[in-house]
């Protein structure tokens, strides 16, 4: 039996409220836009361009695969355009829909958004102490192999429409 000390407690809250704000800010997003974070990643990146499905993968730190699904899921809801490259008739060129312009223009920043903003303004010491301890943390878990993206969501990122709608409308399919 590990008895807790108040340092341990104090790591495991910190933990759960970050998990907590992840998962509040998630479930908010998909409320108010019908997005999850991933998608709202992909519309935010693709902005006023015109991107691949590779480059906007590399661009957001997601597999192609991965990508290929969110855009899948964002072009069956009118949000994203598919057209061929006029200078390479072989590659697909991804953009934003004007549905999709207003989406992004309406929906709230996105946690890592104004993470990353904070994080930047403190000292290089600093960022570099958290990013240890962090590192650490995810090693101590047994989660320091994991794959993961730059992305503060909490679900699958591949997220269905089923599994959206659920938390939009929680306990409707029971």
């Amino acid at each position: 039996m590990v008895l807790h000390n108040t340092k341990v407690d104090q790591v495991l809250s910190a933990l759960r409220r970050v998990i907590r704000a992840v998962d509040l800010h998630s479930r908010q997003l998909v409320q108010s836009h019908g997005l999850t974070g991933p998608q709202a990643l992909v519309l935010k990146a693709l902005g006023d361009a015109s991107l691949s499905a590779g480059a906007l993968a590399e661009q957001v730190s997601l597999s192609q695969g991965t990508v290929t699904d969110i855009l899948n899921r964002l072009q069956q809801r009118g949000l994203v355009t598919r057209l061929r490259s006029q200078s390479d008739r072989r590659r697909v060129m991804v953009a934003l829909a004007p549905a999709g312009r207003e989406c992004l223009a309406s929906s709230p920043p996105l946690l890592q958004d104004r993470f990353a903003s904070r994080f930047e303004e403190l000292e290089d010491w600093e960022q570099s102490l958290l990013l240890a301890s962090l590192q650490r943390i995810a090693a101590m878990m047994d989660a320091g192999e994991l794959d993961a993206a730059p992305v503060l969501s909490s679900g699958s990122v591949r997220a269905t429409p089923e599994a959206v709608e659920e938390v939009v409308e929680p306990g409707a399919n029971e």
